[in-house]
């Protein structure tokens, strides 16, 4: 009789500690202050069962709870309401904002959308800005599109005489080309690419760029597998005269 007392006393102990272990419970989320941007660290998380916690550096914690709980956040002697666990929704990332501000190093940020003009963009924008200069072309003799004054246009007639004038035109009309030319080999052989589609190290990739870099004339004319195997080329080239190079300076040593 006493054994059977024992073992029912065993059985009861034994579902008594099961049932404490599945319903125990854990919270975790983070402490943010009033603006809920700046993480607070060493908030004080407890529980009502007894349990207690404080945020890290991030503002974040985790605490074992009962299902019956409830939490609360102390921070500088003053407390936040007690939260019930029952209406917590999500168990791993119940976050707060307590009624303080705090100016901490980091803090989050919202979502944002970053863009950047395309260079297509960018180049229709520059030739919109400066029409006058890419459609300038040297004056000459043109008969007039005035049709109630037939003859030669005397503005094209004066401009062919305007020596100064078209000298410094022509000389802004190609900068202009040359630099729009050179944004657009910016655009093409960029450092991305070369990464993509070689092995060098990218403390070499600037050095290879500047060595390397296409005409313009090269860039627009072929094919992207024409493209892509110049750059593949030179990459090989490149490699093997900077292995040429540490192989010489180890024998020099």
């Amino acid at each position: 009789m006493a054994h059977l007392h024992k073992i029912y006393f065993l059985t009861f102990l034994f579902v008594l500690v099961a049932g404490n272990i599945f319903a125990q419970l854990s919270v975790s989320g983070t402490v943010y202050d009033s603006t809920r941007t700046v993480y607070v660290k060493n908030v004080l998380v407890k529980t009502k069962s007894g349990n207690h916690t404080i945020t890290d550096s991030l503002g974040q914690y985790t605490i074992a709870v009962t299902k019956n709980d409830s939490i609360a956040f102390v921070y500088r002697n003053k407390s936040t309401p007690e939260f019930a666990v029952s209406e917590i929704v999500n168990m791993t990332a119940f976050d707060v904002a307590i009624q303080v501000r705090v100016f901490g190093k980091f803090k989050t940020l919202k979502e944002v959308t970053v863009t950047s003009k395309t260079y297509k963009e960018d180049s229709i924008e520059n030739r919109e800005d400066f029409d006058h200069i890419f459609d300038y072309s040297k004056p000459g003799f043109k008969l007039s599109d005035n049709d109630n004054n037939a003859g030669i246009d005397l503005d094209q007639l004066i401009d062919m005489f305007r020596f100064r004038r078209n000298k410094e035109m022509h000389m802004m009309q190609q900068r202009l080309l040359g630099e729009e030319q050179d944004k657009y080999v910016d655009y093409k052989f960029n450092r991305a690419l070369i990464k993509r589609i070689t092995t060098i190290d990218s403390t070499d990739i600037d050095a290879f760029m500047k060595r390397y870099r296409p005409s313009f004339e090269f860039v627009q004319s072929s094919t992207t597998a024409d493209y892509y195997q110049y750059i593949l080329d030179a990459s090989y080239e490149f490699k093997g005269e900077k292995l040429r190079r540490d192989s010489l300076r180890q024998k020099e040593y």
